[in-house]
């Protein structure tokens, strides 16, 4: 019944638009143009959130993770060291002993490779060393063999747990335990290897991005006798301390606690970051927001100015359409009539330019994505606001034309030329 009432309306909104085929594009140029902004960056804001999100949970939401501020240079290095140690395993059993809600805590010691064997074209894997509970505390997941034990690390065993990408860059497709891999002048037998990880691409707050798929994962008291590289004298005796945390335990305040101690042993040199990721991921979000609403009103002055564009539009048809709505109202149209049949033409003005504006979009998304390098990610709930708010401001800016033109005498507008 109501579509019997519509129908009408419909057909001669759409008789119209296409009768004045460039103006109507014209008015929803202003629409176009917002809505794709809308959705552009709203596509922007969630592939980078989507991104955050990645990362931090990469670190763990429930870690804490201290780097080391390594020197760059000798006089850097001498100018620490007139204050502080670096971070030590001195550091390392200070946390251990004195910080309560610990589950799990171990030191890191990281090399870059000079040279791997089998070779690859591809990144060299990077070697850490770190304890056995590692795999509790990153939460890593074995495609195949297992993670080294706390003898193997006692006695400095060579062997090694490897990335995905490791692997495949080293040893190819095939099974890779019991195999070897030589980096630098020591030869470490595979012991596992790690099922694909999420990883991030950029630096977070201090903590440095690295590709988990691209890991040669080793006992700690092996790397620390067995490897150094020509920059041994320019790092610290560790270079990271991963700590896990109970679940009931506020990791931010225990991350004071941490921070506190630190500071203490390190004669406040700077030479550390502690990085939280629950403090990480609530700083995103209150970031995230305040990005998403200067985005949306940014791309809603665009819709402002097509709706602004359809009003204006919609003016203009009435004046110059005066003597078919006296003709309409004389064979016994209501006002209410007049209203509907104008306000259909400018929601589908709206209408229109938002699907063509959602096509806009989605395609601006990809080329930022493809010409930026930035992660974009298209919702559907950004598709729905951008088209329901385009909706919106057509009906919204139909209104005092559709209400003029009811208004119009019957009589004076049949004489209207």
């Amino acid at each position: 019944m109501l579509f019997e009432h519509i129908a009408p309306e419909l057909k001669m909104g759409l008789s119209s638009l296409l009768a004045h085929k460039l103006r109507s594009l014209l008015t929803m140029l202003g629409m176009i143009f917002g809505v794709g902004a809308v959705v552009a960056m709203l596509s922007i804001t969630a592939g980078a959130q989507k991104e955050m999100m990645s990362f931090i949970d990469q670190l763990g939401v429930n870690n804490i993770i201290v780097e080391a501020h390594e020197a760059a240079d000798r006089n850097a290095l001498q100018t620490v060291r007139a204050i502080s140690p670096g971070l030590t395993f001195r550091d390392y059993r200070a946390i251990s002993e004195n910080v309560t809600g610990l589950l799990a805590i171990t030191p890191r010691k990281r090399f870059k490779p000079q040279k791997v064997f089998p070779k690859t074209s591809q990144e060299p894997p990077q070697l850490i060393g770190v304890l056995p509970n590692f795999v509790e505390i990153d939460s890593l997941k074995l495609a195949s063999g297992r993670f080294f034990t706390a003898q193997e690390n006692l006695s400095s065993a060579p062997v090694c747990v490897l990335g995905e990408s490791a692997k495949v860059n080293l040893l190819g497709y095939e099974d890779a335990i019991g195999k070897y891999v030589k980096v630098n002048d020591t030869w470490l037998q595979v012991i596992g290897v790690l099922v694909p990880q999420a990883g991030g691409d950029s630096d977070v707050a201090g903590a440095q991005a690295v590709d988990r798929n691209n890991l040669v994962i080793a006992p700690l008291n092996t790397v620390m006798r067995r490897f150094q590289d020509n920059t041994s004298y320019l790092k610290d005796e560790i270079d990271g301390i991963y700590m896990k945390v109970a679940p009931n335990v506020d990791s931010i305040d225990t991350s004071n606690v941490v921070r506190a101690i630190l500071t203490a042993t390190h004669k406040d040199a700077g030479d550390f970051t502690v990085i939280v990721p629950a403090g990480l991921l609530e700083q995103r979000k209150q970031t995230q927001m305040i990005f998403n609403i200067v985005m949306i009103c940014i791309a809603g002055i665009s819709l402002l100015v097509g709706g602004i564009g359809i009003m204006n539009i919609m003016l203009a048809t009435v004046l110059e359409r005066t003597r078919e709505i006296g003709i309409r109202r004389a064979i016994g149209a209501r006002q209410a009539d007049i209203v509907r049949q104008f306000l259909t033409e400018a929601v589908l003005i709206s209408i229109a330019g938002g699907l063509i504006g959602i096509a806009f979009g989605v395609s601006l998304s990809k080329i930022i994505a493809a010409a930026a390098g930035w992660s974009t990610l298209v919702t559907g709930s950004s598709i729905g606001v951008a088209f329901g708010v385009s909706v919106f401001i057509g009906l919204l800016f139909g209104i005092y034309p559709a209400v003029q033109a009811a208004k119009l005498d019957p009589i004076e507008a049949i004489r209207y030329e």
